[in-house]
């Protein structure tokens, strides 16, 4: 072999073994709407720094805040078409994308305590919950909570016989509607832009929200009461395009979805950190907050969750009911 051949095939081997390399490298562009102080960019942040570790620096995840890709909407069907790598989403946002993925608008599906709610989550609930989400067109990789919800009003809403007759907005969900409905509550879908005005000029009574968004959006301005129910789970879901997944080293989507499991106690935290500093801030501005009784809270599940639970099953068919089935048995493992 003559040593221009020579030279010329090692210039070759190293061509290739440099385009292997490359090839192995990748940016991940994902998108949310939240701003970035909340927890969601905060933990994703952190997310990217474990999954760029993990990968020795061959994979790259840029975080997109505050709506800079596109609306939820907007997102999540850019996800499903390829035109973006993923998205972390609310579930609230999802139904019309997702229709079983209301089964998080039954309040109270969760128990108080944080630890055992996580652990109905990891009970097989999460898989199942996420699998509905494949079959349409993405891949869910990551189910996490993102805080509870409470209740504001500018009326006494102590005991659920002070609920009757007033009115609340709520995101547009049949079963929040009709939960709302089981305590003599109207629920009217208003958009979170102009809840603000609605709850000022008086168009609604109340509103239910985290605490952190109750502080952060001023609805406590405009409220005088405020009810430490924990009445509802708000949930986010990390999608990813399929065809970005699949095409993903193994190692590198065992470093992805490894990081994302493994940051949730951590989201959790820093959830309950915002709410209680915001909670410390209602109370300084002269909100009366109630903390209502294991009784009281009870009386309110007893109405709302078999409403809700009655609506999701009769709008979501077949895989609904498989979905609620799932629930069920993640539930009654914890807690019985």
């Amino acid at each position: 072999m003559t040593a221009p051949l020579r030279l010329a095939l090692a210039s070759a081997a190293l061509a290739v073994a440099a385009s292997a390399s490359a090839a192995q490298e990748v940016t991940l562009r994902l998108g949310h709407v939240e701003a970035p102080a909340s927890t969601t960019h905060v933990m994703l942040e952190k997310v990217a720094d474990m999954v760029s570790e993990k990968t020795d620096g061959a994979v790259a995840l840029q975080i997109f805040p505050q709506s800079q890709l596109g609306s939820q909407r907007e997102m999540t069907e850019a996800v499903q078409f390829g035109a973006l790598d993923a998205t972390a989403g609310p579930v609230a946002f999802m139904g019309g994308f997702n229709p079983v993925a209301s089964i998080m608008d039954i309040p109270f599906l969760y128990p108080a305590d944080p630890e055992k709610a996580q652990a109905i989550r990891e009970s097989g609930f999460s898989d199942a919950f996420c699998e509905s989400f494949n079959s349409r067109g993405v891949t869910c990789v990551s189910h996490y909570p993102n805080g509870t919800k409470q209740f504001t009003s500018s009326k006494p809403i102590e005991t659920v016989a002070e609920f009757e007759g007033q009115s609340f907005r709520v995101m547009e969900s049949a079963v929040l509607v009709e939960s709302m409905g089981a305590i003599g509550v109207k629920g009217v879908p208003i958009p979170f832009g102009e809840l603000y005005t609605a709850l000022q000029t008086g168009v609604v009574d109340g509103e239910e929200n985290p605490l952190d968004t109750i502080f952060n959006m001023k609805f406590f301005e405009v409220q005088d009461y405020l009810a430490l129910s924990n009445h509802g789970a708000i949930e986010n879901v990390v999608l990813f395009s399929p065809m970005v997944w699949t095409g993903l080293d193994e190692s590198h989507r065992e470093a992805i979805s490894s990081s994302l499991q493994e940051i949730i106690p951590e989201m959790m935290a820093h959830k309950a950190a915002a709410g209680e500093t915001s909670l410390e801030a209602i109370r300084a501005a002269e909100v009366t907050v109630i903390e209502p009784s294991a009784e009281d809270i009870a009386a309110l599940r007893e109405k709302m969750f078999p409403a809700a639970r009655d609506a999701f099953l009769a709008r979501s068919g077949e895989e609904g009911a498989k979905l609620f089935e799932a629930y069920q048995a993640a539930y009654d493992a914890v807690m019985n």
